[in-house]
């Protein structure tokens, strides 16, 4: 390799990291909304809503759940609640069925076909203009179906995300380092709501017009990013709504939350191969936010690796430098990792945090690539349910 092409692997891959977790939320934070006049027009508006829950083996959730969201401040006689029974073996649809009289709906499958399937089954049932995704495990406020329809009043809305908030609890190791992720991240979507549309939504709050929706393909784990990035193609504006809140626990630690995202990007992964036409400017009005907040994503790990070989490679004072801090970094992880007394540090903890995440993307690049992307799920339980 010369040392023209090692350098210019090494700037890449640097202007590939700052730019995935500095310069693209810049770039949102600056741009120009006030000439786009993007605000959105909300205002009352009551149309038929179907709540739609895909569900296995949840009778732990399930009876908590809906009678959440049979409290909800939206007018009863404009809602229907509808579970569809993903091949549940245990007591899950005779616990729907006992709220047959009360708007809710139960369809069952007999064959576990996983969530996609078990969507796009009950959104053929749908009698609602607007669908209300959500999910067994989460609790919503008692105003988050009236605050995701509001925004339909607007023509241009086609999707709304809701927000999703943790909720502290004395079972998680991992709260600050999630709670920082999760506060970035949700600060990204708002500043993309702001100027435009939002790349994909909040999985356990989103709401869409129904004659938007196509139905997803078999096996598609990403339901909550193809499906507003589909209605986005169509002309319409996803957007963010921090008023129409859900509430969940964090993960209970590393390897809890490694498993949510080690599915996830490997769901990005899978999303792009089962529609490519994503990545191209002309097809996809969010092309260049699909690329900055979810594609670089799953390029960083490897462009940590570039970083440190090129560098390593390299000859100057900037070069070993950057070498230096990477090992800094990936030792002060280490130890992180094997002694968990050193994660009282918040700055350790965040190191850590931020590279296993990084290490997730890898196994979920693997994962994809071999064929193993998993479509069904598991119950994460009670004890992981808001109370």
């Amino acid at each position: 390799m010369t040392t023209y092409m090692t350098t210019w692997l090494f700037w890449f891959s640097l202007a590939c990291i700052l730019y995935t977790f500095i310069g693209y939320p810049l770039l949102l934070r600056f741009f120009p909304k006030k000439s786009l006049r993007l605000d959105v027009h909300k205002d009352l508006f009551i149309p038929n809503v179907s709540i739609v829950i895909a569900a296995w083996n949840e009778e732990a959730n399930i009876s908590k759940r809906l009678d959440n969201l049979l409290t909800q401040d939206y007018p009863t006689d404009k809602t229907e609640i509808i579970v569809v029974s993903d091949g549940s073996t245990d007591s899950t649809n005779s616990i729907v069925s006992s709220y047959s009289d009360r708007s809710v709906r139960l369809v069952s499958l007999e064959d576990r076909l996983g969530k996609a399937q078990a969507l796009n089954q009950g959104i053929a049932q749908a009698k609602g203009n607007i669908i209300v995704f959500c999910d067994a495990r989460q609790y919503f406020e008692p105003s988050a179906v009236s605050w995701l329809v509001a925004n339909f009043y607007d023509p241009r809305v086609g999707c709304v995300s809701g927000e999703l908030i943790l909720v502290k609890d004395d079972q998680s190791r991992i709260q600050v380092e999630m709670g920082a992720y999760w506060n970035y991240e949700k600060w990204i979507r708002k500043m993309e709501s702001r100027t435009g549309s939002v790349v994909g939504a909040t999985g356990s709050i989103y709401a869409i017009r129904r004659f938007l929706f196509k139905p997803l393909p078999p096996g598609t784990i990403l339901d909550d990013v193809l499906t507003p990035l589909n209605i986005v193609r169509e002309g319409y504006r996803c957007i963010f709504e921090s008023k129409a809140v859900a509430l969940d626990c964090f993960s209970k630690d590393t390897g809890q939350e490694w498993q949510r995202k080690v599915r996830t990007l490997a769901g990005n992964w899978q999303m792009l191969s089962l529609q490519p036409e994503l990545l191209l400017p002309w097809r996809n009005p969010c092309w260049w936010r699909l690329v900055s907040h979810k594609i670089l994503r799953l390029i960083v790990p490897f462009a940590l690796i570039i970083l440190f070989i090129s560098g390593a490679l390299l000859q100057g004072m900037l070069y070993r430098t950057v070498v230096v801090l990477q090992c800094l970094l990936y030792a002060s992880a280490l130890l992180a990792c094997l002694l968990p007394t050193v994660r009282a540090n918040r700055i350790l903890r965040l190191e850590y945090f931020f590279l296993v995440m990084n290490a997730a993307a890898l196994a979920g690049f693997w994962r994809w690539i071999t064929g193993d992307c998993k479509t069904v799920w598991q119950p994460l339980g009670a004890d992981n349910t808001v109370k």
